[in-house]
C-alpha cells in the first residue's frame, strides 16, 4: 500500500526528499520482482532509481530498509487515515474504515505490485526489518487510540487494542496474498470479518475432549 499524500503546506524541498524516497522505493520494489529479493543490491536500486548510491544512503541504511519501505509507507498511510477518522466513531470501526480508504487509495492494483508485496513478506532476510515495521506502527497506532478512547478505558488498552487489530489486519492480508490475491473485494470481505470478530471478543466457550 502507497503512503499518505504529502501535508497541505509542505515546502518545494520537502516535497523533492518525498519524491526521490518514493522513486527509491519503487526501484526497490521493481527490482524483487525482475530478481528476487535476494539478489537485489543497493547499487542497482540506486541505478534503477535514477539516484547516486551516496544519495541512496541519504534515505536508508540498507537495501533491506528499502525494500521493507513499501511496508512502512502503508503503515503510515493507515495511521494517518485513522486520525482523521470522526472522533465519534469507535476505535475498531474508525480503524476498519481508515483500511478500507488505504485499499482504495493505495497501489495494490496489478499483478507486478502484489507479486512484489508477497515476496517481501515472505522473504527470510527481511524479517527483522519487517519486524521493526511492525512494532513502530503498533506504538503509532497505540498513541493515536490513546487519544481517541477516554482515560478511563485504561492505559493498557490502547496497546492492546493496536497489537490486537494490527495483528488481525496482517493476518487477512497473508492469507490473502496466499490465496492468490483474488481481488480487493475478497480482501475487503475478509477485513470486515475479522473486525466484526473482534467487535463480539476474542472468548469463547471451550471444547472439552470425551475419550470414545
Amino acid at each position: 500500500m502507497s503512503g499518505a499524500a504529502p501535508p497541505a503546506g509542505t515546502g518545494r524541498r520537502e516535497r523533492k526528499k518525498l519524491a526521490t524516497r518514493a522513486a527509491l522505493r519503487e526501484a526497490a520494489l521493481r527490482l524483487a520482482v525482475r530478481h528476487g529479493v535476494e539478489r537485489v543490491t543497493v547499487e542497482q536500486i540506486a541505478a534503477e532509481a535514477d539516484i547516486a548510491v551516496r544519495t541512496f544512503f541519504n534515505y536508508f541504511s540498507t537495501r533491506e530498509e528499502a525494500l521493507v519501505a513499501t511496508l512502512a509507507a502503508g503503515a503510515e498511510a493507515l495511521i494517518a487515515e485513522f486520525r482523521a477518522r470522526p472522533g465519534a466513531e469507535s476505535v475498531l470501526t474508525a480503524l476498519r474504515e481508515a483500511a478500507l480508504r488505504v485499499l482504495r487509495t493505495g497501489d495494490l492494483a496489478g499483478p507486478e505490485r502484489v507479486q512484489a508485496l508477497r515476496l517481501i513478506v515472505r522473504a527470510p532476510s527481511l524479517e527483522p526489518q519487517r519486524l521493526a515495521v511492525f512494532a513502530a506502527q503498533e506504538r503509532a497506532l497505540a498513541a493515536a487510540i490513546a487519544e481517541r478512547v477516554p482515560a478511563a478505558a485504561g492505559a493498557r488498552y490502547p496497546a492492546l487494542c493496536a497489537a490486537t487489530a494490527l495483528t488481525a489486519m496482517r493476518l487477512v492480508l497473508d492469507e490473502w496474498l496466499d490465496g492468490g490475491a483474488a481481488s480487493r473485494a475478497a480482501l475487503r470481505e475478509s477485513l470486515d470479518e475479522v473486525m466484526a470478530e473482534l467487535a463480539a471478543g476474542l472468548d469463547r466457550p471451550g471444547v472439552r475432549l470425551v475419550d470414545p
